[in-house]
Parts: C-alpha cells; structure tokens; sequence
C-alpha cells in the first residue's frame, strides 16, 4: 500500500500543484537523492526508495507552505508526510539552497598560495619547485596551528615534471612533514591542483584520515615538456580522435574562436579586463590573505646570487587595448589568438588544508570554505577549451544550484577564445567572473592553478562576508572539463 502511494504523490508533484522553481527543485532531488540524504547513515540505502524521497520533499514543501502561506500546497500534502527523521543537506534560506552543516562534511581550513612567477625569466626562475611547494605547505601547517604530523594524506598536482611524486615527497619533507605522512602526485592536466584537493577529500570521505592536503605545484621555468620524451606509439596517429589529443592548445583555442564565432575584439577585451582587475586587486591588497611572501636566490646574467622577497604576481601588468590589438597571432597567420590573450607560462605552488568538519571543530580550526560538489566532463580534444562550459552545469545540477546562485565563478582563462564561449554558453554575468583577475594577468602554473584558484575564490568570498557560493572551473587538454562548488559560510 505504501509503495503504490509512492506513484499517487509523485503524479500530485508533477501535476498542477508544483510549477517553476519548485519542480526543478524537486527534479534535482529525485534525480539525485542521495545530495539530500544523511551520507554514512544507517537510512542512506533506505531513502532511496522513491516513497520516501518524495514524501521528505513533501514535509520540505510545507515547510515553505508554512513561510509562504501556500495553503494549497499545505492541505494536499498533509497527510503524506513521513515521520522518518531523515537529515537533509539542503534547506531552504532565502532564495538561496542551503546545505545543512554536517559533522562528515568536507571542509577548507586554509588556503595559501606563492606569489606566481613568469616562467624562464621571472622571480622564481632559478627554484626549484619542491621547494616552491614547501613554502605552501608549510604557510598552511603554521597559519592552522596544527602539528605536521597530524596531517593524514597529502595530493599534490603536477603536470611537466616527470618526476612529480618524488617532487612532492622532498618537498614535504622540506616542510618539515614526517615520513609517516603519505604523499602523492596527480597529473590531470590543467586541473591538476583542483583534482589534488577533491583526491584528499575523497580520501577524507572513505575514511583513510581525516585531515590532509590538497596542493598544486608548478615550475614553467625548469619543466616545459623536457622530460615528456619518451616516443609515442605510432598507432595513436590512426586514430583519428586519439590523434586529435595531440594538437596543440593554441591551435585548439583557434579552433573554439573558428566555430563559435569568439572575434579578436572580444578576445582583446576580455584580456584587458582580466589584467585591469587584477592589478586593481593588487593595488587595493585583495591578494594579502592568500600569497605568502616568498624568499628565494635568484641569479643575474653573469650567476651572481641575491635573494628577493616576493609578495605580487610577476604578469600582471598595465596594458591598453591599442597595445593588445598590435599583438601579432601566436599559432596561426591568420589567428586570432595571442601572447596577450592567452595565459601565462608561470612557476608557483598552493596548497589547501582539507579536514572533515568533526575534526576541525575537535581543533578548533576556522572554516573558510565547504565542498559541495565536483564534477569532471569531457568534450573533444580538438576544442578541449570548452571543457567548462560541460562542467559547470554538471556540477551545477549535482548540487542543485544555477548561475543565479553563485557569487563567483573563477575560471581559468587559458586562452581568452575559450573563456568568453563558457561564460557566453552557461551565460554567466561578467561582474560574476574572475573579479581578482585570471591566468591572462596572473599566470598559469599548470599544476597549481586550480589549488590557487581554490583560496582565491574563498579568501575573496570571506571578504565579502555574506554567506555564499562560488564554482573554480577550468578546461583539460584531450578534451575535458572540471568544477568544483564551495560554499563560504558567513561570518
């Protein structure tokens, strides 16, 4: 008898009773159930059953009814309440989802990051970049308080070295990190930093620890590609999509302008605007929370050594439109892109501190942000710079959320071509994007950026104050796309 109310209730959600952002809603939660459900619990299996996520949305819609004087919706559904006690992730505040704080969530204690150099010429030319990480990891470790070996696992992403796990194991020990403390090396491309994190809170979930880090690492100036010189299989070169993964970026960001119509102009201007926002950042101090200032050795043209302090990023710089247009095309005679719409080749390190929410109110350890979801997607190798604008909406509809309720999207501006097509395609306001400045102006250290973008995003939420959210998203090479939702809490 239940079961057979299951479908009575859902044909009454469906029918004239619900309409507009009240039906997306409860598509979101019966397409993905378990985002509302208690993770972990012993009623997780249980409320799967369509009855009973369908008869919990009805109690949430009284809730409403009860705010909203929706009598209509409050007599109809009365009856099919259930008095199971399932804890929701989700309420209702304002026109805003709220995810309900629970003790298994995972959380973002710290989130720091090196000034970024410019590659072969700039401040850290001359580091080596294990201990460019070292300087990260040991920023968060000293910034949280807490004790080095308390730190469960350890995921760092990194995309040019060749030896990448050896990287970050010498540079945890450079951070004066016990050898008790696992580490390892992630390379996903351009999403490397992020997807070390979403590794170290995956972690966290299954419950292999309950605190570690997630970091991303980079040195443009000692790794462009050297050590990738093993030959490749000759096979690949008969495969038409397998071929594919091996053009080159500039070519794939011409290929996005070509077929979506993304011109010069708005390359040009959306380049323009991610250096003026970034130096504004810069001179207002809107990056003081994030970066650590960074001494190193550096060496002139004739090996002489001094060492420097660095506190800014290395590429941002005053530009003009007019100097922008002069620019010739960097990949193809008759291309649209250029060195100045297209990001920077950079050295750098971040490095987020992750721990479940239990364990950092056991600490004591302030909360700057909340994962909420994460969402990989792929798309042709041939315009892999499309990748987020598959992303974004995959993770969106994961966590139920759209555009409207997100404060800020920090996109990865790998080249200005495909940038405007996502924030074109998902249509997102421009006053939303990259408000700190993007790769165009600060950099792109491939296996930092998204751990970098990650404290960008939640030290400017926090500065703001109110509680929101906010997506870092970026594209892949070979063709894919990541995002993550984080959630600052508030003050």
């Amino acid at each position: 008898m239940i079961r057979s109310t299951s479908n009575v209730t859902m044909q009454l959600l469906y029918g004239c009773c619900i309409s507009g952002p009240l039906l997306i809603r409860f598509r979101t939660i019966y397409s993905h159930p378990v985002l509302f459900l208690s993770r972990g619990s012993k009623f997780e299996v249980l409320h799967s059953d369509p009855f009973l996520i369908t008869s919990h949305y009805c109690h949430y819609l009284l809730e409403i009814a009860r705010k909203g004087k929706m009598e209509r919706i409050s007599v109809m559904f009365n009856h099919l309440s259930s008095n199971n006690d399932v804890v929701f992730n989700q309420t209702a505040s304002g026109t805003i989802p709220r995810f309900k704080d629970t003790p298994e969530d995972i959380v973002i204690v710290s989130a720091l990051r090196t000034p970024i150099g410019k590659a072969k010429r700039g401040s850290f030319k001359d580091t080596y970049p294990d201990e460019l990480l070292a300087t990260a990891l040991k920023a968060v470790i000293k910034q949280s308080g807490i004790s080095p070996a308390q730190i469960g696992d350890i995921c760092c992403g990194t995309v040019g070295d060749g030896r990448g796990a050896v990287t970050v194991r010498t540079g945890q020990f450079m951070a004066g990190i016990p050898d008790s403390v696992p580490s390892s090396a992630v390379n996903r491309q351009c999403s490397s930093g992020l997807q070390a994190v979403m590794n170290v809170a995956g972690s966290i979930r299954m419950g292999q620890c309950n605190m570690g880090i997630g970091a991303g690492v980079e040195s443009m100036s000692f790794h462009r590609g050297e050590n990738n010189s093993a030959p490749l299989n000759p096979k690949i070169f008969e495969h038409e999509m397998a071929r594919k993964c091996l053009i080159p970026m500039g070519i794939t960001s011409e290929n996005v302008a070509e077929k979506y119509g993304i011109t010069r102009e708005q390359q040009d201007n959306m380049a323009l605007a991610s250096q003026q926002k970034a130096l504004k950042a810069t001179k207002d101090g809107l990056f003081k929370d994030e970066i650590i200032p960074t001494t190193v050795t550096i060496k002139d043209q004739d090996d002489n050594e001094r060492q420097i302090t660095v506190t800014t990023d290395d590429g941002i710089r005053p530009s003009t439109i007019e100097n922008l247009r002069k620019l010739k095309p960097a990949f193809k005679k008759d291309g649209t892109t250029t060195a100045g719409n297209s990001s920077q080749v950079s050295d750098g390190a971040a490095a987020v501190l992750v721990a479940k929410r239990s364990e950092a109110d056991r600490l004591g350890l302030p909360i700057l942000g909340v994962i909420r979801g994460y969402a990989v997607a792929g798309c042709p190798p041939e315009l892999m710079g499309i990748g987020p604008a598959v992303a974004i909406p995959e993770v969106l509809k994961k966590t139920g959320l759209s555009v409207n309720d997100i404060d800020i999207f920090e996109i990865n501006e790998a080249f200005a071509s495909q940038a405007t097509y996502c924030v074109n395609k998902v249509g997102i306001p421009m006053e939303k994007v990259n408000p700190k400045g993007g790769a165009i102006a600060l950099g792109h250290p491939l296996g930092c950026t998204g751990a970098r973008q990650i404290g960008t995003l939640l030290h400017e939420l926090k500065r703001r104050g109110n509680r929101s959210f906010g997506v870092v998203s970026m594209c892949i090479g070979t063709g894919m796309g990541a995002a993550g939702v984080f959630e600052y809490p508030g003050r």
